[in-house]
């Protein structure tokens, strides 16, 4: 069982009130151990009811293809989009459907980056070695950047997907003090 319920795509049954059933929150973080899954139901303008009713369906089923126990939200549009609703911004720039396995802002036609723009100013030359081990590898093995995905866009300026930002961090951490981060929402283009 897999604490990526996206990746599984499971096999659910649910009404056509449904747009779209969503992870996010820590269960999304490379390396993270979370105490549950975050799920959260987006549908459209139904009663209150009915949505909690739904939900509390599809949490059952989602249940059974997860030992972390589940906890599940249910939004509209508006609600999800309200100023006062705190899990916003994971749901739209972390968050995976479970329905198509892609971002859930996908749909409004973005991909959700983050940037990482890091210095080797003042490094010693084997700590810059090591910092470039470190994203693309030594003597076969991986890289962060190929393990994980991310890309060089410049000197200084590595592309990875929002899942892996903290994974990024941390070994950047070690090697150099400087670095800032910058959340993108990419464009997406049909070519």
């Amino acid at each position: 069982m897999t604490l990526k319920l996206w990746q599984r795509k499971p096999k659910l049954t649910y009404s056509k009130a449904v747009l779209d059933i969503v992870q996010f929150g820590s269960s999304l973080v490379e390396g993270s151990n979370p105490r549950d899954i975050d799920i959260a139901v987006i549908f459209n303008k139904i009663p209150l009811k009915d949505q909690l009713n739904q939900a509390q369906d599809i949490k059952k089923q989602l249940s059974k293809e997860s030992e972390k126990p589940i906890h599940i939200n249910s939004y509209d549009y508006y609600s999800l989009l309200d100023i006062s609703n705190f899990a916003k911004d994971n749901i739209l720039l972390y968050g995976r459907s479970i329905i198509t396995g892609e971002y859930f802002v996908s749909r409004f036609g973005v991909t959700p980056r983050v940037q990482i723009h890091y210095s080797l100013k003042g490094m010693m030359k084997k700590d810059k070695i090591k910092f470039n081990y470190m994203l693309n590898g030594k003597q076969g093995e991986y890289g962060l950047l190929r393990k994980y995905g991310g890309r060089i866009l410049n000197p200084g300026l590595v592309e990875v997907m929002p899942e892996c930002k903290e994974l990024f961090l941390e070994s950047i951490r070690k090697l150099s003090a400087e670095y800032s981060t910058k959340l993108i929402l990419e464009l997406s283009t049909n070519t």
